[in-house]
């Protein structure tokens, strides 16, 4: 339930277009539905920027199918994260209307585009090619729900000269997601160019002193550049719906 259709479904009982019992009928699902395995929270939408989205992780493709069913039947759109390309076969195969990246590891079905885009650009920064998969979660979240974005890749620290050559489109974007693995600095080197929001993603690229992403992640809440907000290891959807409302504001 969005709240343009709760708000069409009041004026129309108000109009007498509609009444009480078939309204009523539409909303009883609120504020979730129980599958047993999961409860589906259709009242989402009302409180916040998406509807609930599904973590594919952990799910087998017959929960995440009668998950994206409920929602789908409920109007509302359909955002499946960290989904693996053996799961994706099964899911689609049964949803076939559903897109998939691959690189994202991201599953979706929107009922109508957008119609409110972000008041800015959304610049995703990755540091080098192996952390571009966490950058495309973040790029392909932020345009499912509206937003432009502008990606700017393999411009790491080990070679800083690729970044300055696109510090022009970084100076022109509302917030930049900065992704990195390794020792992390990206974020600080960009949180001292632009004058625009910084979120930093740390990833799980790195040899083995990297602790798994443990190592970027310190060395981003440790930065010495003002403003730099950091989410978690690898949470590329994170960041994007953090920006999106930053974006959206």
């Amino acid at each position: 339930m969005s709240p343009a259709r709760l708000r069409q479904l009041l004026e129309q009982v108000a109009s007498g277009a509609l009444s009480p019992d078939n309204a009523f009928e539409q909303v009883k699902s609120l504020p979730f539905e129980d599958l047993g395995f999961a409860k589906v929270d259709h009242h989402r939408p009302l409180r916040n920027v998406l509807p609930e989205v599904i973590f594919g992780e952990g799910k087998s493709a017959e929960q995440i199918v009668a998950i994206a069913n409920r929602l789908r039947a409920a109007g509302h759109d359909v955002l499946i994260t960290r989904l693996a390309p053996s799961t994706a076969a099964e899911v689609l195969a049964e949803i076939p209307s559903l897109s998939y990246a691959p690189q994202a590891r991201i599953a979706s079905w929107q009922a109508a585009p957008q119609t409110a885009p972000g008041r800015g650009i959304i610049a995703v920064v990755a540091a080098g090619t192996s952390d571009v998969s966490v950058a495309e979660e973040a790029v392909v979240t932020a345009e499912f729900i509206g937003n432009q974005v502008r990606r700017v890749y393999d411009v790491g620290v080990a070679g800083i000269h690729r970044l300055f050559a696109h510090y022009d489109e970084l100076r022109e974007a509302s917030v930049a997601i900065v992704v990195a693995g390794m020792e992390g600095a990206l974020p600080s080197v960009v949180g001292g160019l632009v004058d625009c929001p910084v979120i930093a993603v740390p990833t799980s690229v790195g040899y083995g002193a990297s602790f798994g992403g443990i190592a970027a992640l310190l060395a981003m809440l440790n930065s010495c550049a003002a403003g730099i907000t950091v989410v978690n290891i690898d949470n590329g959807f994170g960041a994007a719906v953090a920006a999106s409302l930053i974006n959206k504001a």
